[in-house]
């Protein structure tokens, strides 16, 4: 199991869990929560942004977001 900060551009994974905590809940009201499947779209150098494809539309997370969504 990784989180979503540490996948690889075009790479596809089902989220397992959310950390909680205060912004857990903002990324359910966007609809990332368990068994969603996700696919990395752009990852920003040197820490910046990342955008996945969550139901057809783009999702941009910051890092520290995307490290709060495990997958698998």
């Amino acid at each position: 199991m990784t989180t979503l900060d540490l996948l690889q551009l075009n790479k596809t994974m089902t989220v397992k869990s959310l950390s909680q905590n205060g912004v857990t809940s903002k990324l359910v009201d966007m609809g990332l929560y368990p068994g969603k499947l996700v696919e990395v779209v752009f990852k920003a150098p040197f820490g910046g942004p990342i955008a996945i494809d969550l139901d057809g539309y783009t999702l941009s997370l910051r890092k520290d977001e995307a490290s709060l969504v495990e997958v698998e």
